[in-house]
């Protein structure tokens, strides 16, 4: 060895590289650190009406948010947004996880963008239950859709919201409308409710299923059926296309036994794939003629000042939860009650009673 290191032959150890620095230092000399824009009400209509999706996403944050200093900026935003709203065709699209909701609205949305189309939209991820994170993968699993200039899309995540919908879609989609969409699609995360939940709040219920999975037996629940205007059996391609078919006719005799509940309109059953683009021209079309039919016989419209009812109590009663929450007194009690609980010394039917009784000042007999 000590020879080697005479004649030179003796590897030399050098010093490792240092990885370099998370952000380039170099664009942050030149730009600095960038804080979240918080812009005037006015500001982030503005930037809406003129079609701005960067500034839009802002705003659908704005409204989403729970902190109080943003309720009273995003109100503000979503009153002056709204006489710009309600032109588009709000779309519901739900179905059981696997039946391929994702490559269907890229397919389906690339359809109207290529026609002429502006198309948003609002995807609801499911929350955890446990951390209360959402994975919100939809422009990943739609990159197709995601690079095109007339499409916008926005994951959001259920944050606990039952029915599988996020708590603001609602005015989400007045935003989006506002911002120059003409059709805006909701995709819920297809679990329990979630159906109610969409069809309360869209003009059009679409349902995908799939076929030789006994999941169209499932589809014959008569709850689930009637919300729905159309039926899609996707991914009907390959060996699965003849049972694709044979599904179609059975839920369609299924759903000829249902009385009538939207005037005028016999729901559809249809046959289509995602994957190979093929029957997606038939959907489309079944959609436009649900609108031409409903607006002639004015169902459209009732439909949409019935869910503008429903927004309102859905409204209250999430201010009251909130207001409830927050208040100092209840978040003082909620513990100790909640730990009385689980002890066995105090019934959850007590506890809920001593906390609304303190939340609107009602005096307890002596």
């Amino acid at each position: 060895m000590e020879k080697a290191k005479k004649e030179g032959t003796a590897p030399a150890v050098r010093d490792g590289v240092s990885p370099p620095p998370a952000v380039n230092p170099e664009f942050l000399a030149r730009h600095g650190r960038k804080k979240k824009r918080l812009f005037s009400a006015d500001g982030y209509v503005e930037g809406i009406l003129s079609g701005n999706n960067a500034i839009l996403s802002e705003a659908i944050t704005l409204i989403e948010s729970n902190l109080p200093e943003h309720t009273a900026i995003a109100q503000e935003i979503i009153a002056k947004c709204l006489p710009h709203s309600g032109k588009s065709v709000r779309i519901g699209i739900t179905g059981i996880p696997g039946a391929g909701k994702s490559t269907f609205i890229e397919t389906f949305g690339l359809h109207l963008t290529r026609s002429g189309k502006k198309l948003a939209v609002l995807a609801i991820d499911p929350s955890s239950q446990n951390s209360g994170g959402s994975i919100l993968g939809d422009k990943t699993r739609m990159q197709k859709l995601g690079a095109d200039s007339n499409a916008f899309i926005r994951p959001s995540p259920s944050a606990g919201t039952p029915g599988g919908v996020a708590s603001r879609t609602r005015e989400s989609i007045l935003l989006c409308e506002a911002a120059g969409f003409d059709t805006v699609i909701v995709e819920t995360v297809g679990v329990g409710q979630s159906e109610t939940a969409v069809r309360s709040m869209v003009d059009f219920f679409l349902l995908l299923m799939l076929a030789g999975t006994g999941d169209e037996l499932q589809g014959i629940k008569r709850g689930i059926m009637e919300m729905a205007d159309v039926v899609a059996i996707n991914k009907a391609d390959g060996d699965n296309t003849a049972k694709a078919e044979l599904a179609k006719h059975s839920l369609q005799n299924a759903l000829n036994l249902f009385p009538v509940i939207r005037p005028g309109w016999h729901p559809r059953v249809l046959a289509c794939s995602a994957l190979e683009d093929r029957g997606i021209d038939d959907i489309i079309g079944a959609i436009g003629d649900f609108v031409k039919v409903t607006k002639k016989n004015g169902f459209f419209d009732e439909q949409r000042k019935a869910q503008d009812v429903i927004r309102m109590h859905d409204t209250i009663i999430e201010a009251l939860k909130n207001s409830f929450y927050r208040n100092e007194k209840i978040s003082e009690m909620k513990g100790f009650l909640e730990a009385q609980i689980r002890e066995g010394k105090i019934t959850s039917f007590k506890a809920a009673s001593e906390l609304l009784d303190v939340y609107f000042g009602r005096q307890k007999d002596c």
